[in-house]
């Protein structure tokens, strides 16, 4: 007993353990001590003796005790980071344990068949930060896409980037972007990206160098013919089923196809050199700009307006002017 009357730890511990008859007690290496003494007393109290065991703690890259400087300390945070409660169970029980094989995503119930303490590493596990995160997304994607789309609509909708949460834009929107969503705020930055034009940035890369020179001007002034016309918006009525057949119309009119064809369509349209699935995501702005669901601060650049900045673009100072990379690699030297 302490001086102020109350039991100590080890002797409190031990009648509660008990009392409940805990017949397994597995906690960290830290409680080694504290075991001799509990057994101490299990033994004078004449209670039955549970099995103890003992497992490595958890380590910070550096090997170190993992601390609140190697970040998140809580379960309740990691949950305000966009971590699913079953992407941490699956992580941390392959924080020193294993089934034997070289699968690593576990449901609950799959890790309630599997486990076996034999199975236990007597080394500290390293907590990984990146693994956690990619287990995370393989857990995302395996969910309903019903449930994936509450999700991540209920989170754009909550941080004023779309005014519906559920829809039909929400769920292809979605349904395209998902393989870049390892956490839930990452869906911010992909819709972000779909919805934003960064066309001048892109065109004054040193990436976009070959593109511009394989008459991006001429194949332009295509494009904007066809928007014009009404003949591409018409198609992307049509849904994927209309782009796919104009675009093969339209390759044919140029004399172009693969590559030639749909790196020039996607740098126009989108302004990137790179994103998810080009038909797919033609679509989506086209249904952005129709639907209502885009709120005012996403910066949204609709069809109509990007259209309006392909025909103000100055092609001969685009082609005369040396990429910006290259240029300030060319100043530095």
């Amino acid at each position: 007993m302490r001086s102020n009357g109350q039991p100590v730890y080890n002797f409190c511990v031990t009648v509660d353990d008990a009392t409940m008859a805990i017949s397994h007690v597995i906690r960290a290496e830290e409680h080694l001590p504290n075991t001799l003494r509990q057994a101490l007393i299990y033994k004078s109290l004449g209670f039955p003796m549970p099995n103890f065991a003992h497992v490595s703690l958890i380590l910070a890259p550096d090997r170190s005790k993992l601390s609140k400087r190697h970040g998140a300390t809580s379960v309740g945070q990691f949950r305000e980071m966009g971590y699913l409660p079953q992407g941490m169970v699956n992580y941390l029980a392959l924080l020193g344990w294993g089934d034997g094989t070289e699968n690593e995503f576990f449901t609950l119930e799959q890790l309630v068949e599997s486990f076996s303490i034999d199975r236990v590493n007597k080394s500290g596990a390293i907590f990984d930060s990146t693994k956690l995160r990619w287990m995370n997304g393989q857990h995302l994607r395996a969910l309903p896409s019903d449930e994936l789309t509450k999700l991540v609509g209920g989170r754009w909708k909550s941080t004023g980037m779309l005014t519906e949460s559920e829809g039909a834009f929400i769920e292809e929107a979605v349904e395209l972007l998902k393989d870049g969503i390892d956490v839930i705020p990452d869906s911010d930055k992909q819709l972000s990206n779909l919805l934003s034009y960064p066309l001048h940035d892109t065109l004054t890369s040193a990436e976009a160098k070959p593109v511009l020179d394989d008459n991006l001007s001429d194949f332009s002034s295509s494009l904007i013919a066809a928007y014009d016309s009404g003949e591409l918006l018409t198609a992307l009525e049509g849904g994927h089923a209309g782009w796919k057949n104009w675009v093969k119309s339209f390759g044919k009119t140029l004399k172009r196809k693969g590559k030639s064809l749909f790196m020039p369509l996607r740098v126009l349209l989108t302004g990137k050199l790179h994103g998810p699935d080009m038909g797919a995501s033609v679509v989506l702005l086209h249904q952005a700009g129709i639907c209502g669901v885009v709120a005012p601060q996403a910066e949204f650049v609709p069809l109509n307006e990007r259209f309006n900045m392909l025909r103000q673009l100055d092609w001969e100072a685009l082609t005369k002017n040396p990429p910006l990379v290259e240029a300030t690699a060319t100043t530095s030297n």
